[in-house]
């Protein structure tokens, strides 16, 4: 082997800015988003941090291909350390979103005399869960059975119904966010009326933004799939995408049966 040579598996990262650019875009974001949520009409503050982050993104996720496609540096190893990390990346965000429930939960199961002592307060007029929420959840549902279906035609090598796969997922993805947007804007509480409206749209708010995120994420493997980029035995890229998309989907399942159905169904009609 030539002096100089690469003589282990690994793939040692070149010096990137994109890191630290995530983070700078992150805080923007989070910046304009609060400040966007203190008064409405300062809306156009989310945008700075939004550009960036889809920036840096969009410059990020090519660096991370081109190391795939033309490097060859995701050899099997790294592919095992890409699929820990995006499990674990998973993980965190499981706890992430345990935090919203939990500070659902403690609030209707111990509702305080500032409540009324009952849940939902008082004076809170419900979402029906058998209505819109229903229909997004078969929507999301059936994002779910689309995005496997694109999966195991990678599987089989078969491009055609990979990417038809991926268009009527992608297309899913944003007729629920569609809806969602529709069910907010006919929301009978607010995010600053109370604890009951906070706590619903910190939770199903983060999960519309992972579905945005989620349907980015699908949409950048579809144009890779018309590139021909993934192969059967070397598609991580798809595969962390799917991963993301099913776990979008259980989290649903659990704010559909806890918070629209259990939390403002079945205890505000009984």
């Amino acid at each position: 082997m030539a002096d100089g040579a690469q003589k282990h598996p690994y793939h040692l990262v070149d010096p990137s800015p994109w890191p630290a650019l995530g983070a700078f875009s992150a805080l923007v974001l989070a910046s304009g988003a609060i400040m966007m949520f203190a008064s409405p009409d300062r809306w156009w503050m989310l945008f700075p941090g939004l550009v960036l982050a889809l920036t840096t993104m969009f410059f990020w996720w090519r660096d991370v291909v081109r190391e795939a496609q033309v490097e060859k540096a995701h050899t099997p190893v790294v592919q095992i350390g890409l699929r820990y990390g995006m499990a674990l990346f998973i993980a965190s965000e499981v706890m992430f979103f345990v935090a919203w429930f939990w500070a659902y939960f403690n609030a209707a199961f111990f509702p305080t005399v500032q409540m009324g002592g009952i849940w939902p307060p008082e004076g809170i007029l419900t979402f029906d869960p058998w209505d819109l929420p229903f229909i997004n959840t078969l929507v999301l549902l059936t994002s779910g059975t689309t995005v496997t279906w694109a999966h195991h035609a990678l599987k089989e090598g078969n491009r055609d119904q990979l990417v038809a796969g991926l268009w009527v997922t992608v297309v899913l993805g944003v007729t629920f966010t569609a809806f969602q947007i529709v069910e907010y804007s006919e929301a009978p509480f607010g995010f600053r009326g109370g604890i009951y409206g906070s706590t619903f749209f910190m939770a199903t708010g983060f999960h519309g933004f992972h579905v945005i995120v989620g349907t980015l994420f699908l949409g950048v493997c579809l144009v890779r799939a018309h590139r021909g980029d993934f192969t059967p035995n070397q598609h991580f890229g798809f595969e962390a995408a799917a991963w993301y998309w099913h776990f979008v989907d259980v989290v649903w399942l659990f704010l559909f049966c806890c918070i629209y159905w259990w939390g403002a169904g079945e205890i505000v009609h009984h």
